[in-house]
């Protein structure tokens, strides 16, 4: 296992989660399963493992609610899977800190790229090649955007002195407006770019996560450019 990615899988349906599992397992991944969120909490804690997938509707504690516990202790990333394409279900388990989404049922061979796109972007969390261009170099990879400080090498932020924790994706996401202040960016090139997304994705990841990220950099931060997209405040 140690040489393997090892899954957390939490799901109550027995049928869904063997049959996920053993799929998974096909592709080189380690799973451990959970049929319920309270001991899929008590594996992550014992585990700590590489990627957590929760299903939305499971007993004991719901699987948003379990994705707030493990974001209060981890940057592990987290993909949802809820039984429908319902806003609520979405936007519930992104609120509460999800790296993305998967609609049941789904295909094994979908959930594993959106896996390993998920991993891609942990296993790189910045475009410092890019960004250190843009803004206002204050040293090194370090630009300032006002009483907001961007290291670029060191992946760290910071708000008027005071550090500012950003999970990964939220950390690519700053970097993406970063690299081009005051340009807008629309949803589907930042699907491509922080998501890693090679076709056409659910563009309600990126307005929940920008949503988390000027909660914590600043609300006027980001502006919305309507009908095109986005762009950081030079």
């Amino acid at each position: 296992m140690a040489d393997q990615t090892h899954v957390l899988f939490v799901e109550d349906d027995d049928v869904i989660r063997e049959a996920t599992q053993l799929a998974l397992e096909r592709d080189g991944f380690a799973v451990t399963a959970m049929p319920d969120g309270l001991s899929g909490l008590e594996a992550f804690r014992a585990d700590r493992p590489d990627i957590a997938l929760l299903d939305v509707m499971v007993p004991g504690l719901d699987g948003v609610s379990l994705c707030r516990r493990i974001r209060d202790e981890s940057t592990v990333p987290v993909i949802m899977l809820s039984a429908r394409a319902d806003s609520i279900d979405v936007v519930l388990g992104l609120e509460a800190g999800a790296d993305d989404y998967v609609t049941k049922p789904f295909d094994g061979a979908v959930l594993v790229a959106r896996i390993r796109a998920v991993l891609r972007r942990f296993g790189h969390a910045g475009r410092a090649d890019r960004v250190e261009e843009a803004g206002d170099t204050a040293g090194g990879g370090l630009l300032a955007f006002g009483d907001l400080e961007v290291d670029t090498e060191g992946m760290e932020v910071r708000r008027a002195g005071q550090p500012v924790a950003l999970t990964p994706t939220e950390m690519r996401l700053l970097l993406e407006f970063s690299s081009a202040p005051g340009t807008v960016l629309s949803r589907d090139k930042l699907l491509e770019r922080v998501w890693d997304y090679g076709w056409g994705g659910d563009t309600r990841v990126v307005d929940v996560h920008v949503q988390r990220l000027r909660q914590k950099i600043g609300q006027d931060r980001i502006e919305t450019v309507r009908g095109f997209g986005y762009k950081l405040k030079a």
